[in-house]
């Protein structure tokens, strides 16, 4: 998926662009000057890596060397254990939640206290 951009006039519009099937779709997002528009793309451009604001949870090294997809079990546990609600937010919207239950349940760096805490927040049995 990409957002890509198209001038027509003076005026800008944003698309969404996806490969469904065979076919390159592209879906109309808004005009580029709309303050909503403008929110959805900071907030994907956000999702594309960890922002600066949580560099203080991965202080043994640079956010810039975090790739999200390839680290994502270590910045979900980080954030579990040691994250405010800020990084929790972020975290949500560049995962789904059957990712975040997954590692919540399979890591073994997370401490009892805060997992017993987001099993609750998730409605995860504790069985599980």
């Amino acid at each position: 998926m990409s957002i890509i951009f198209k001038n027509q006039g003076a005026k800008r519009y944003a698309y969404l662009s996806a490969l469904e099937g065979n076919a390159i779709r592209q879906r109309y997002i808004g005009n580029a000057e709309d303050p909503a528009v403008k929110k959805l793309l900071r907030l994907r451009d956000d999702s594309a890596s960890v922002p600066d604001r949580l560099a203080y949870l991965f202080w043994d090294t640079s956010v810039r060397n975090i790739h999200i997809k390839k680290h994502a079990r270590s910045i979900i546990t980080r954030i579990l254990e040691l994250g405010d609600m800020d990084a929790v937010q972020w975290m949500q919207t560049v995962y789904p939640g059957t990712k975040i239950i997954e590692v919540l349940l399979t890591a073994r760096n997370i401490s009892d206290k805060c997992r017993n805490f987001w099993k609750i927040w998730y409605e995860v049995d504790n069985d599980a």
